[in-house]
C-alpha cells in the first residue's frame, strides 16, 4: 500500500462531544489508527465542539477515556476542540469575504420574521471529480449547490469551513470517514480551493449495519451502539479491537484472531469493501470467549474479581479452581457478573438451604437416599485432605454410584453441595469447597433426611 503523497501521512479522528463514542465511530478512529500507524505516520484527535447545545465535557470525557481504554492513542501535544478557535476561523472568514470569494447575506429567519445576517460561499459552479481510496473516481456537479451558507457570522463557522480550516492547519493527508460523509466532500473540496489549501486524500468506509441490515443507529439500537455498553459488559480491549477492525475489512486468510500490532502491519485500506458490514454481536461473543481461553491466570482473576467481587473472598487456591466454572459458561465478564447477581454461584460462599424432597432422586426413597450420602460421607473421610480433589472424589464413589444407579447416589450428592438444580458435577463442587465443608453440607443434608 504506496501512498499517492510524498508528505508525511497524517490522518485524524474529529469526534462531536453530542453523544456516547459511537461503534461506528471507533472503527473510523481505528482505521485512522492503523493507517497513520502502517506508513510511520501521525494519528491526530480534534473534537468538534461547536454545536454548543448539544455538546458537553461529559461527553468529550466518555470519547477521551475510551479512545485511552482501546489504546489508540492521538499523536497531538494536546487536544484540539473547535470552541476554542474561534480567531482561526474568524481570520480565514474575512480573507473569503475581502476576496470575493464569499459574502454576508441578510436572510429572513422565518420562525421570527425577523432578517440575520450569515456568510454564503460563492459557489464557482463546477464539475469536481476525488479519488476515494475505496470507491475510485467520484464526480459531483456542485451547482445544484448553490451559493452555500459556510458561517452564522464571522465568530460562528459551520461545519464545512471549520473542518477544512482545522484540516488544513494540521497539515492532514488522508480523510478517513464514513460513507456519509461522501455528500460533504464537494463543499470541501470547494472551500480548500478558495483557501489555497492542498486536498486531502478520501476514503470513505461502508456504514456498519444491524443484523437486520438497517443503518446501527442510537434511536433504533439504543445503549448497543455506544463503546461504552461494551466495555460495561465486560468485553476485551482487544476483542473490541480485533472484531471492529474487521468490520469492512479483511487481510485476507482464515484468520480471525488478530492484536493491534498485527492488524497495524497488515492494514490495507484498498481491502475495505464497499458495502455495509454487519456488526453480529454473537460473533464479537466468540471472540472475547476465545480471548478468555487464553488469558492468564493472574488476568482472569483479575478481571473476574472486577466483575464479581465476592471472588475475592476465596482463597487463591479456590480462585484458581473456580475460574473453569465460571468461564466455561459465559462469554464476557458481564456474563459472570449477571449469573453472580442471580445467586448462580452463592453455594460456592455459604451452604445453601436445601429441600428433603429434592435430595431424593427420581423414583428412590429417603431412605436409600441416606443410605447413599452415609457410604459417600465415610468414604470421603477417608481421603487426605491433601488429596481431595476431584479426580480422586470420582475415583472414591464412580463405582458405588454405577452400582446403586447414578443418579441416586450423584444427585442427592451434588444438591446437598449446592441446593440448586443445575450446577456443576459433585466431584467439581467438593474440590472447590474443600474436605471440611463438603463434609458438612453431607451431614446438613443427612440430618434434612432425619426430619
Amino acid at each position: 500500500m504506496k501512498p499517492e503523497t510524498d508528505r508525511n501521512i497524517i490522518t485524524r479522528f474529529p469526534p462531536s462531544p453530542t453523544g456516547f463514542l459511537h461503534i461506528g465511530s471507533v472503527r473510523t478512529a481505528l482505521f485512522n489508527y492503523l493507517f497513520a500507524k502502517k506508513l510511520s505516520g501521525n494519528f491526530i484527535l480534534r473534537i468538534e465542539d461547536t454545536d454548543r447545545e448539544r455538546s458537553t465535557k461529559d461527553f468529550e470525557q466518555d470519547i477521551l477515556s475510551g479512545l485511552e481504554w482501546l489504546g489508540l492513542l492521538h499523536d497531538n501535544k494536546e487536544v484540539v476542540r473547535q470552541s476554542e478557535r474561534g480567531e482561526v476561523y474568524k481570520k480565514y472568514l474575512k480573507t473569503l469575504v475581502d476576496s470575493g470569494k464569499a459574502y454576508i447575506s441578510k436572510e429572513e429567519i422565518k420562525e421570527e420574521g425577523d432578517r440575520s445576517e450569515v456568510i454564503r460561499f460563492k459557489n464557482p459552479n463546477k464539475k469536481i471529480t476525488f479519488t476515494d481510496l475505496i470507491r475510485g473516481d467520484i464526480t459531483f456537479d456542485t451547482t445544484e449547490l448553490g451559493d452555500f451558507v459556510i458561517a452564522k457570522s464571522l465568530t460562528e463557522p459551520l461545519y464545512h469551513l471549520a473542518v477544512v480550516i482545522d484540516d488544513f492547519e494540521a497539515g492532514v493527508t488522508h480523510v478517513i470517514r464514513g460513507e456519509d460523509g461522501i455528500s460533504n466532500t464537494p463543499r470541501q473540496i470547494l472551500i480548500q480551493e478558495a483557501l489555497g489549501a492542498s486536498r486531502p486524500i478520501y476514503a470513505h468506509l461502508p456504514l456498519i449495519l444491524a443484523e437486520d441490515r438497517s443503518k446501527l443507529s442510537k434511536r433504533k439500537h439504543g445503549e448497543r451502539v455506544s463503546l461504552k455498553y461494551y466495555i460495561d459488559q465486560g468485553y476485551l480491549k482487544e476483542v473490541l479491537i480485533n472484531f471492529v477492525a474487521l468490520l469492512g475489512w479483511n487481510p485476507g486468510g482464515e484468520k480471525e484472531i488478530f492484536d493491534l500490532p498485527e492488524l497495524i502491519q497488515l492494514f490495507d485500506i484498498s481491502k475495505v469493501q464497499k458495502g455495509g458490514a454487519v456488526f453480529n454481536e454473537e460473533k464479537l461473543r466468540w471472540i472475547n470467549k476465545e480471548y478468555v481461553k487464553k488469558m492468564s491466570e493472574e488476568k482472569l482473576i483479575e478481571n473476574i474479581s472486577a466483575y464479581f467481587p465476592a471472588f475475592k473472598d476465596l482463597s487463591q487456591t479456590q480462585q484458581k479452581k473456580l475460574i473453569p466454572v465460571l468461564t466455561e459458561r459465559t462469554s464476557t465478564f458481564g456474563d459472570i457478573r449477571t449469573e453472580a447477581e442471580k445467586g448462580e454461584w452463592a453455594y460456592f460462599f455459604e451452604a445453601p438451604q436445601i429441600s428433603k424432597e429434592k435430595l431424593v432422586w427420581k423414583d428412590s426413597n429417603p431412605a436409600e437416599t441416606r443410605t447413599h450420602l452415609e457410604y459417600i460421607k465415610n468414604t470421603l473421610e477417608k481421603i487426605d485432605d491433601s488429596h481431595f480433589n476431584a479426580p480422586k472424589l470420582k475415583e472414591s464413589v464412580w463405582d458405588y454410584a454405577t452400582l446403586k444407579g447414578r443418579g441416586n447416589v450423584l444427585w442427592p450428592l451434588r444438591y446437598s453441595l449446592s441446593g440448586k438444580d443445575k450446577s456443576p458435577d459433585p466431584f467439581t463442587l467438593g474440590d472447590i469447597l474443600g474436605k471440611k465443608e463438603t463434609l458438612e453440607r453431607i451431614l446438613k443434608a443427612l440430618a434434612s433426611l432425619q426430619n
